[in-house]
């Protein structure tokens, strides 16, 4: 096996060159994502995605943490000189660690920051073509701090109000986000659905009205999961038979990364880097999102200054547990992830602490048990 990894390892590297893609899901559905959410439901702790926050991101850290080692060890070894381009989440997690940790030249890519605007946009039957914005903040947590239109209008009063009034009238995909208008000033990068998990306010077991209220799909990502295995079951049969896989480009960043530090031609992306100093009032230890220029000298980040209150308060609740996941992955201690646990705002606001410790000591055990040391 280790020669096996090896030898992918030499080929990868020889063939891209100076970069490293990795969009791997340590564990897969069967059996760490079902262990993430089985486990926390019979407490009562309930979620919708569990990747990138929450208990569920706590632990798809810890188990993958300990692999993106290896491949820095083998990027070191064999390329380097590579950029590594992290598509993995926990997205803050992973690329943070990666960028505190190793010496491979790492940036953290998500889509949440290229759709932003014309998600929101679109939602509210607004143009979008020649709109300009400025997002900054931290993964799936980015702020839309600004939107104007190709003629330099602010967009965002009759964003508020259009986003106002289509939550008191009508169920619809964003409504988490768009309370976040009504109540936080601003927009931000990703889905509702994995929003409504990041803070304490809208899954809550007291208030069970709030899940319909704000049209909240529980357990979505295992859903997700079980759909996109069938649609590779059907796909493996279609190439089977004859059938062709179509090569276009996306939307997603990495090949006009690849395009632009190879041609020197300059392009800007939505990239997580670690805060040195460009969101000023989030901690230095923080992988934050911000706008970047990439080119033939590498990746830029670019200097953001301070967030507005509230937007770098709701951030700082989500690095807080990115942080002590990323600890407890280097030293691991058990305290650490407990600590991780109770920091964390959904599940600190449905358990009690003794129940938070007794979760993770099952989720331990339990990923432990399926070949994921954590510990």
């Amino acid at each position: 096996m280790y020669l096996v990894k090896r030898l992918i390892s030499y080929v990868l590297c020889n063939i891209v060159g100076d970069f490293v893609v990795n969009a791997v899901q340590i564990g897969g559905y069967d059996p760490c994502t079902i262990i993430d959410f089985e486990i926390p439901k019979k407490y009562g702790l309930l979620q919708t995605i569990g990747d990138t926050l929450g208990i569920g991101g706590i632990f798809r850290a810890l188990r993958t943490i300990p692999y993106m080692q290896e491949f820095a060890d083998d990027i070191e070894e064999v390329c380097p000189n590579a950029w590594f381009l992290n598509y993995t989440n926990p997205m803050a997690m992973l690329t943070g660690y990666m960028q505190r940790y190793t010496n491979v030249k790492t940036i953290g890519l998500c889509h949440s920051v290229q759709g932003c605007s014309e998600w929101l946009l679109k939602g509210l039957g607004m143009e979008h073509e020649g709109v300009v914005d400025r997002i900054a903040g931290i993964n799936h947590q980015g702020w839309l701090l600004e939107i104007r239109d190709k003629d330099g209008n602010d967009l965002y009063p009759e964003i508020k109000k259009r986003a106002a009034e289509k939550n008191a009238t009508e169920k619809h995909g964003d409504m988490v986000r768009y309370e976040y208008i009504r109540r936080l000033g601003y927009y931000c990068t990703e889905s509702s659905e994995h929003n409504s998990e990041y803070n304490p306010w809208f899954i809550k077991p007291n208030y069970p009205e709030l899940i319909e209220k704000y049209n909240i799909p529980l357990d979505e990502y295992p859903r997700r999961c079980i759909e996109q295995i069938e649609k590779w079951k059907k796909q493996k049969e279609e190439l089977f038979a004859g059938g062709e896989i179509k090569h276009e480009r996306s939307h997603e960043y990495a090949s006009r990364i690849i395009e632009a530090m190879i041609t020197n031609v300059p392009y800007k992306i939505g990239g997580n880097v670690i805060n040195k100093g460009y969101i000023t009032n989030l901690p230095k230890e923080a992988c934050v999102e911000v706008f970047c220029m990439v080119d033939g000298n590498g990746i830029t980040p670019t200097f953001v200054g301070d967030l507005p209150l509230q937007c770098a308060a709701m951030n700082i609740t989500n690095i807080n547990p990115q942080l002590l996941t990323i600890e407890a992955a280097v030293t691991k201690r058990r305290e650490t992830i407990y600590q991780a646990a109770m920091l964390d705002p959904h599940t600190a606001a449905v358990l009690s602490v003794d129940d938070i410790v007794s979760m993770c000591d099952e989720l331990i055990e339990a990923h432990t048990n399926a070949g994921y040391k954590i510990l």
